[in-house]
């Protein structure tokens, strides 16, 4: 069986905090947005599961808010939420494509949905971020030491990862300029932007940033157990080099071939293979650039031969390794901007990567994408698609 994906939308990325662009929507309210928007595009109605990814469940988004969602907005589907931290999203995506692509499933509604700022990071206060026991035992430290960590062990320089910043935040203000993000975007409560985009953003202005993750003893004493050969930690990340949190939620409809024939929809990529892998939870951050190696690798194919990477910046140490590693360069690679510029939304991260990294394919006439982001304790997932004439 052959799955393609047959539309895509997502909301625009809210900051998380009082008074953001999405901070007084519930996610309930961004999914049922984005089910409304699926029956309008496409006419379809019904799906035979819905499955959306989601970090932290629980008050508002607890008590499995994919069939919430469908039963609210009145689409026909079971409904499911899973949990694989900040991939979540494109794990989602990967769900949807295992069931078509089985034969399980015809259509299948994927994506993801967070709300950084109505439920908090770690609200949710399972044992890997509240147990004191089991975070010492395996070493979940938070992300941005273990961006730090990287930013080390591979000998990454401040400067560097200023220039990224800069790269980042510049790129997102040109695409959003041009348009490049409208094909996919729904505007909800009158948001019709990523509102972390800073247009006109200095070198200057991020090299004056101080650390963002120094001061964090016990972090670094983690650290020191679990990788005693790396030595000191130099705390090289600012706010300017790190994902900023935001609410958003994205969905895209996924089927067979004959489904999409049935319907009346033409495809518009078709996902070639998903991959998944894991590190030790210290490292953490470098299972998503695994992941891509893997879902490549798998399909045949060298890094090469992807025209189109939209991979998380899960901090900008992690995005110079990946292009360092994989020799991909800037024309390839998060070419519209990525979540340090425009915010990294946990669960929704990657039906948002899935989503631009169809639309780019388009643009470009590319064939071959990959989305792909990291997660805590050493996650990482990818999605290859190849772009549908």
């Amino acid at each position: 069986m052959t799955t393609y994906i047959y539309e895509t939308v997502r909301t625009p990325r809210g900051k998380a905090r009082p008074g953001g662009g999405l901070a007084d929507v519930t996610p309930l309210t961004m999914l049922e947005r984005l089910l409304d928007a699926l029956r309008e595009r496409t006419g379809v109605e019904r799906a035979d599961d819905m499955i959306v990814g989601c970090a932290s469940q629980n008050a508002e988004q607890g008590g499995n808010l994919a069939r919430t969602a469908a039963l609210t907005a009145g689409f026909d589907a079971p409904g499911m939420t899973v949990n694989r931290y900040c991939t979540s999203g494109i794990d989602a995506v990967r769900t949807a494509f295992a069931l078509v692509e089985s034969g399980q499933s015809r259509v299948v509604v994927a994506g993801g949905v967070e709300s950084v700022s109505r439920v908090p990071m770690f609200s949710d206060g399972g044992p890997l971020w509240a147990d004191p026991a089991v975070v010492d035992r395996v070493g979940s430290i938070h992300m941005g030491i273990a961006a730090d960590l990287v930013a080390t062990v591979e000998g990454f320089e401040r400067e560097e990862l200023d220039a990224y910043g800069l790269r980042t935040q510049t790129l997102a203000a040109e695409a959003w300029a041009a348009g490049r993000y409208d094909r996919s975007l729904v505007p909800v409560s009158d948001l019709r932007h990523d509102e972390h985009v800073r247009p006109g953003v200095t070198l200057e202005a991020l090299a004056a940033m101080g650390p963002a993750f120094a001061g964090q003893d016990d972090q670094d004493a983690i650290v020191r157990r679990h990788r005693p050969e790396v030595g000191e930690l130099r705390h090289l990340h600012t706010r300017g080099t790190s994902p900023s949190l935001c609410d958003a939620a994205g969905l895209l409809l996924v089927g067979s071939g004959p489904a999409g024939a049935e319907l009346g929809l033409r495809p518009r990529a078709r996902i070639v293979g998903t991959a998944t892998a894991s590190v030790d939870p210290v490292t953490m951050l470098t299972a998503g650039q695994l992941a891509v190696e893997r879902v490549i690798a798998g399909a045949g194919l060298t890094p090469d031969d992807v025209e189109v990477y939209e991979f998380a910046e899960a901090f900008a140490a992690l995005c110079l390794k990946f292009q360092r590693d994989l020799k991909v360069g800037e024309d390839r690679f998060n070419v519209n901007g990525g979540t340090i510029a425009m915010g990294h939304a946990f669960g929704a991260t990657g039906a948002i990567l899935v989503a631009a990294c169809a639309d780019e394919l388009e643009r470009r006439g590319a064939r071959y994408g990959v989305a792909a982001v990291s997660g805590a304790a050493g996650s990482g997932s990818a999605v290859l698609l190849e772009r549908v004439a």
